[in-house]
């Protein structure tokens, strides 16, 4: 009996041991070290840049509109269209291919006498013509003998680059050249030497200067004063446009 004793208080020790070891263990796992990665794919210089090209435009695209007033609305809309056919016989005589030429905004209203009971006095119509791919050359002219056919309200010249495209990829060249330089003179100031460039974007693609606006408009006008605004023979200055790219180039450094 007493050996029976004295194996099972050992037995109960060394259980009572273990539990304590296990749960120090357990202590020790709930706290462990902690440990930042740092990753080495953001290495490099990354740079942004502007570069612009000035061009000459060399084609327009004009806006205008034949303007009808007239008691009924039936004779209204005869006076415009005669007006707008003769425009339209112009055209062709200047060499302006039908494609070129687009008819939109038609609008035929009535006329009110707000003074009287909402009165219908009259009828009025709008037509709105945009011939596009004008040579710059001719477009004062173009718009001087439209007003004497039958324009009577001139809203816009837009004056746009025929090689536009061409031009801006030639900015765009210029722009990641002009990178390279920039992050060639950081890389020094570092004490580094430039690497391979290993991502590039284009942040502009310089659509705003595809279309160049003129303010050149008489508005909805009298045929006299579109006349005086557009001139006889008119010469159009559609000075410079500038295509503008700009980009933001990565490169690596060793």
């Amino acid at each position: 009996m007493g050996m029976m004793r004295n194996r099972m208080a050992f037995l109960l020790a060394a259980g009572t041991m273990a539990m304590v070891s296990a749960a120090g263990l357990a202590g020790c796992a709930s706290a462990p070290a902690s440990v930042t990665v740092q990753s080495a794919e953001n290495t490099g210089i990354t740079v942004t840049s502007q570069e612009k090209i000035k061009a000459e435009p060399d084609i327009a695209e004009i806006t205008y509109s034949v303007y009808s007033q007239a008691a009924d609305a039936s004779t209204c809309q005869s006076e415009n269209q005669t007006d707008l056919d003769a425009v339209l016989a112009l055209l062709k005589e200047k060499g302006i291919a039908d494609t070129s030429v687009q008819t939109s905004g038609l609008g035929l209203n009535p006329i009110y006498d707000w003074d009287n009971g909402k009165k219908i006095t009259g009828y009025e119509m709008t037509t709105e013509v945009v011939v596009s791919d004008v040579a710059i050359e001719d477009a004062g002219a173009i718009i001087s003998d439209s007003v004497n056919a039958g324009i009577n309200s001139i809203d816009s010249v837009q004056y746009q680059c025929s090689n536009f495209d061409e031009i801006y990829q030639e900015a765009l060249k210029k722009a990641i050249e002009s990178a390279r330089v920039k992050a060639e003179a950081m890389a020094e100031a570092g004490g580094c030497k430039l690497g391979t460039m290993t991502n590039v974007q284009e942040y502009s693609s310089g659509q705003q200067a595809r279309y160049y606006d003129t303010s050149y408009s008489s508005g909805m006008a009298m045929k006299e004063t579109a006349m005086e605004d557009a001139g006889a023979g008119r010469n159009l200055m559609p000075g410079q446009v500038d295509v503008e790219a700009e980009v933001s180039a990565t490169f690596s450094i060793q």
